[in-house]
């Protein structure tokens, strides 16, 4: 007897599958959005999909007067430019301190714990801090990301250093390299697709680090546009703006996943 565990849907169904919990999400909006809209025209909470437009188009295509730049544009700019700082650093500092501490048995001893209880600390919690430390300007706002997701992805990847087979290192040992050999031949190749999908899981906690710092002081961003109209109940621009975090996120995750299959394709298949 068959299960459903063994009942797998085709490409074209799969698409549909996938597609099918955003259309009943924007049905359910549309719906909500109609009644209260139909006992009040003006309601703000819920306003209607020729609001978003609107105000996007005003965003998107409309100069601000104040700062000479297309608001919507701007923001994304200002955000994309924070979030790629901090994820680029805190990759660059994940694999160089994974690679070394999870290899190096002396250096995991020594840094393992430590490590671990670093991850653990609430970033945000430390947020005043590093505003008194490094000022309130654009490099708070990348030591808050670093902070956030650094030592995760160093976790990740020490941990999966500290996974290889050992056989591995032994064979390259009795063929004559040395450490770095070893660290550049056989645990390098093997730790990018790691490092790549722990980038990944980062997405949104780095988000919400550039969304926090934006918020409490900022000239810009997609997190200092929310914050800075809600107090307008301006939930025309609060939604999309939302939305569009949640499409420049997934377009960045779609891409790292293409980037691993495209470099690592190997790693897919033993994975597979």
């Amino acid at each position: 007897m068959r299960r459903i565990i063994n009942y797998a849907p085709r490409p074209g169904v799969r698409v549909i599958l996938a597609v099918l919990p955003f259309v009943l999400l924007v049905g359910v909006y549309f719906l909500g959005s109609s009644a209260r809209l139909a006992i009040d025209p003006a309601d703000k909470l819920m306003p209607g999909f020729a609001s978003f437009y609107a105000s996007m188009m005003r965003l998107g295509t409309t100069l601000d007067i104040a700062t000479k730049q297309y608001l919507l544009w701007w923001d994304t700019w200002l955000s994309l430019q924070r979030l790629f700082l901090g994820l680029g650093i805190s990759a660059l500092i994940g694999l160089v301190l994974g690679i070394l501490v999870g290899f190096v048995p002396y250096l995991r001893a020594t840094f393992e714990p430590f490590f671990a209880a670093f991850s653990l600390i609430p970033p945000l919690a430390v947020l005043p801090i590093l505003f008194i430390l490094f000022g309130l300007g654009e490099l708070s706002k990348i030591v808050l990301i670093v902070f956030g997701i650094a030592p995760f992805i160093t976790r990740d990847v020490m941990l999966r250093v500290a996974s290889l087979p050992t056989e591995q290192i032994i064979k390259a040992q009795t063929l004559g390299a040395s450490t770095w050999q070893m660290i550049i031949g056989v645990i390098l190749p093997q730790v990018m697709p790691r490092l790549i999908d722990s980038v990944r899981l980062s997405l949104g906690a780095a988000w919400l680090f550039v969304i926090a710092a934006e918020a409490i002081t900022a000239e810009g961003g997609l997190g200092y546009r929310i914050f800075l109209v809600r107090r307008y109940l301006a939930m025309d621009v609060i939604l999309p703006y939302v939305a569009w975090i949640t499409l420049l996120a997934f377009l960045m995750d779609f891409a790292l996943r293409k980037l691993a299959a495209a470099a690592y394709p190997w790693d897919r298949i033993k994975a597979a």
